[in-house]
């Protein structure tokens, strides 16, 4: 059997709308994503398990999971009889990059356990291929962290699908997901068509003043530059709470940043003091949250991405 975890992640940043990404990793050693565990059989079946795998279909094909088995025999051009079992533990539509973590996962144990028939470049591709069959076009910045670990910049017109960013060692990143769904479409359908020259010009300069920030270690300025004036503006009325209220009583806790993960409607927040962390997450807790689902946890850059799993791990 084989066994295969991929890590949560946090979409756009930001500041890098469709462009950044980052794997997360909680600082207290639990895991937070999905894990896929493959093994031979005289027929297909997926199995589901895990807190959250009552929000996947109930139609089989309409399983991602199932589709990338499909996709994956058809690029191969032999059926592989096998046995899936999902551990759903990220919630669907959650701005955590519940789909990558599942589309990362299942590709990762079928080409393991099929001795590596596509190189990194290929699964990455075709991750990117079956990303945009949840989001409606192909898409790199949960896929990419979530697969290859850190912090990736998409450069999805270029020759190079991805890079790493380095970050900054004492950053921790809080995630609270409310436990409510916001689909992507219809957080891309609040989103304009077009926007002005001045918000295309201070987005360019947020944008590659972060990314400089970054490699040049001037974390004042890259903290400076996270300003979303592409999403946030128009996403934050589909929260349950405004964003405003909320980055004004965790600004005041001791956060540097906080923004939207993905497409909502999970938050982040940046902090760069431990000592604040606790009384951020406990106002997270208590405010934002809607319900059972909901969750906060506390995490740091996960560098390793996708990986075996090993010992029962």
């Amino acid at each position: 059997m084989v066994r295969v975890y991929a890590p949560a992640s946090i979409g756009n940043i930001g500041v890098g709308f469709d462009t950044l990404g980052m794997a997360i990793a909680p600082i207290n050693g639990s895991l937070l994503g999905d894990c896929i565990s493959i093994e031979n059989a005289n027929a297909f079946s997926l199995k589901s398990t895990g807190f959250f795998h009552s929000q996947l279909p109930v139609q089989l094909e309409e399983n991602i999971v199932f589709q990338c088995w499909r996709k994956f025999c058809e690029i191969l051009g032999k059926t592989y009889f096998l046995s899936i079992k999902l551990e759903k533990n990220i919630p669907v539509s959650s701005g955590l990059g519940s789909s990558a973590c599942s589309i990362v996962a299942v590709l990762v144990a079928m080409n393991y356990h099929c001795g590596c028939p596509l190189n990194t470049d290929q699964l990455l591709m075709l991750m990117g291929e079956m990303e945009g069959k949840i989001s409606g076009s192909i898409h790199f910045d949960n896929v990419s962290p979530c697969f290859l670990g850190g912090m990736r910049l998409i450069l999805q017109n270029c020759d190079t699908v991805n890079q790493v960013i380095p970050s900054f060692d004492d950053w921790l990143w809080i995630v609270a997901y409310p436990g409510i769904k916001i689909s992507t479409a219809a957080s891309r359908s609040v989103l304009p068509n077009k926007y002005d020259r001045e918000d295309c010009i201070n987005h360019s300069q947020y944008l590659s003043g972060f990314i400089h920030a970054c490699h040049t270690k001037q974390e004042y300025l890259a903290i400076r530059c996270m300003k979303d004036i592409i999403a946030e503006p128009y996403r934050s009325r589909l929260f349950p709470i405004e964003l405003s209220c909320i980055r004004y009583n965790i600004m005041k806790r001791g956060a540097i940043s906080c923004g939207i993960s993905g497409s909502g409607p999970t938050v982040f927040v940046l902090c760069n003091n431990h000592y604040v962390i606790e009384d951020i997450s406990d106002w997270l807790s208590r405010f934002y949250l809607q319900n059972n689902s909901g969750f906060v946890r506390i995490c740091s850059l996960d560098k390793l991405g996708a990986r075996i799993m090993v010992n029962n791990e």
